[in-house]
């Protein structure tokens, strides 16, 4: 396939099995570098189709190295990025207050794209060592209950596509992948999407899988629920629309949320709130994250039990242990 922007996918979508022989080829090395940017750009100019997204998951996860996990049944809790919000690292926090809360986590995460501080950049700064070795991982999860599953490790073939997405500086499909290719295929899912088109196409794919998933877009544009204003939710037997009343929490202002300026004071800001010392938005933000992560593990709980649970975690410490456990391996 000749990728330029004057090939017919400017107007005609790719097949499935088309969309992932065109990543695959990018992923081996067999296009330079403007050739990558003028295909990334098509997908600025145009939506991208359903089956072009499950083509470019098929791609990725056939591409990419993989971990089995599936002895301790972890769950991932992933954003897309690319919200443009300039949050704290809420998804993050979540999944510490989740494992903290008794359930085995599998964080898959990478750089920040386009924002200040994304997971990987986060955890770095702590000192933790991302890895790639199965042995590790799996002590992660034994002694922390989370393991970190850092992104570049397992689809090494992404290192033709980095540099131009970091050039181009806007969320592109690849920020759309990220939560869909987890290496150790985690069978519960949370997935939070910047934008509600995404929401539909994530439906879509995630039903052709066994995963039991909980899609989160916030309608003001947030990739979680940000107790701004109303809350998307889609899983495989429900799609509805939440206040923040629903959600039995109070709607807040969104410069309760906002992020660092660098990562030193995103890290500042996530410790705090770990040690259980945020501001009630902040933790009523992360709690309700984690709650809806917990619930979606297990379906058959209350939302109120859920928000317990989660609260519990933060409060006694038991996120913070999580947390202390896996970066001071």
């Amino acid at each position: 396939m000749n990728i330029t922007l004057n090939d017919t996918i400017v107007t005609n979508k790719l097949s499935r099995s088309e969309a992932k022989q065109a990543l695959l080829k990018i992923c081996n090395g067999e296009f330079n570098r403007s050739q990558i940017a003028a295909f990334i750009t098509i997908f600025l100019i145009r939506p991208i189709a359903a089956e072009e997204l499950s083509g470019f998951r098929d791609a990725l996860l056939e591409a990419g190295d993989k971990i089995d996990l599936s002895t301790y049944k972890p769950m991932d809790i992933c954003g897309t990025g690319g919200d443009n919000k300039n949050t704290f690292n809420i998804s993050t926090l979540a999944a510490f207050i989740v494992a903290g809360a008794g359930i085995p986590v599998a964080k898959h995460g990478n750089y920040s794209v386009s924002s200040v501080c994304g997971s990987s950049d986060l955890l770095q700064y702590f000192g933790y060592q991302f890895s790639h070795s199965p042995a590790v991982i799996r002590k992660e999860i034994e002694t922390a209950g989370i393991s970190f599953l850092h992104a570049p490790l397992f689809q090494k073939g992404l290192a033709h596509v980095s540099e131009v997405r970091k050039e181009l500086k806007v969320k592109t499909f690849f920020n759309m992948l990220g939560p869909l290719i987890n290496p150790s295929s985690p069978t519960v899912q949370v997935l939070g999407v910047f934008d509600t088109a995404l929401t539909k196409l994530y439906d879509h794919i995630l039903r052709q899988t066994n995963i039991n998933y909980t899609v989160i877009h916030s309608e003001d544009g947030y990739d979680e629920i940000s107790l701004t204003g109303n809350c998307k939710l889609i899983s495989r037997d429900d799609n509805k629309i939440m206040t923040p009343d629903e959600l039995n929490c109070k709607k807040i202002h969104p410069d309760a949320i906002k992020g660092g300026r660098n990562v030193e004071e995103s890290a500042k800001i996530f410790t705090k709130i770990l040690q259980a010392n945020g501001t009630k938005e902040q933790q009523d933000v992360v709690i309700i994250n984690a709650a809806i992560a917990i619930r979606c593990y297990y379906p058959d709980y209350s939302l109120k039990n859920c928000i317990s649970m989660a609260s519990d975690s933060l409060s006694s410490k038991k996120a913070l242990q999580c947390f202390k456990t896996l970066t001071q391996n």
